[in-house]
């Protein structure tokens, strides 16, 4: 399977399986190399990297340059990002984070019929909301705003994971959270370091009886959590395998924001 087979198929996944236009594809492929290469480079090794064919990239490449997205330089035949995608950045200045994240979460709130809230881990050791998008059935209600202990449900199994914590330190802070069915020490310790396989973490009815919550954490550059994606649905609407695909969902969109956001972040949504 080639990278630009790979590449489509993964857009084509995130909007629902509609077919993406394949230049349009490509070309942001190769933005996103450029804009974490080390230095400007050739046609023939931005097509290398990519798995684009070398006449396609140059191809989009001339185009692009045409548009002032990319700059070439004539001496050394290399591109680099160029200044016309400040022109189309501008706009995002000044958006918070929550106005950028918004509208996946309301795609992922409309796909899984669930109530996504978008939480913000806190220097005081807790999680916030800053983000809701609620389905049109009956669901949960969140208010932007609330606040919980950072290793409170599905989200804290993620930020433990993560966090990497001693066994005593964990358990010490645990101790601390109040849960209306408290889950055994060692089933959320091995659900924590599940967490860092598969991306996501469930909580079913331990925060509070009849209410299923699956999360999926936004990484910085030093994969440290800065933001929870989580769903949260009443239990008797959301069966374990519909949980599981909500899961696989964040975690793909976790992923994106992470990259997008923090583009060091090497991360990719789990196969």
């Amino acid at each position: 399977m080639t990278t630009e087979k790979t590449v489509e198929e993964a857009s084509s996944k995130r909007t629902g399986g509609a077919k993406d236009v394949g230049a349009v594809v490509n070309a942001i492929q190769i933005l996103r190399h450029l804009a974490n290469a080390e230095g400007p480079e050739g046609a023939t090794a931005i097509a290398r990297a990519t798995g684009i064919s070398p006449s396609t990239t140059f191809n989009i490449l001339r185009t692009l340059s045409n548009e002032q997205l990319t700059s070439f330089d004539n001496e050394t035949k290399t591109y680099r990002l160029g200044l016309g995608l400040s022109e189309l950045a501008v706009s995002f200045i000044g958006r918070s984070y929550a106005d950028l994240i918004q509208p996946e979460l309301e795609r992922l709130s409309t796909s899984h019929h669930i109530l996504i809230t978008l939480w913000q881990v806190t220097d005081d050791a807790h999680i916030r909301v800053i983000a809701v998008s609620a389905p049109t059935v009956a669901h949960v209600n969140v208010a932007v705003g609330s606040r919980l202990p950072e290793l409170v449900g599905a989200a804290g199994r993620c930020i433990a994971g993560l966090r990497n914590l001693p066994e005593d330190e964990l358990r010490r802070r645990l101790t601390r959270v109040r849960w209306e069915n408290p889950p055994n020490f060692d089933e959320y310790r091995r659900d924590a370091a599940a967490t860092l396989e598969r991306g996501w973490a469930i909580d079913q009815d331990h925060l509070y009886r009849g209410v299923s919550m699956v999360a999926s954490a936004i990484i910085d550059h030093d994969r440290q959590p800065r933001f929870i994606i989580s769903g949260i649905g009443i239990s008797a609407q959301h069966d374990r395998e519909k949980l599981e695909q909500i899961g696989a969902s964040l975690h793909e969109t976790a992923c994106f924001i992470s990259r997008s956001l923090f583009p060091q972040s090497a991360i990719s949504p789990a196969e």
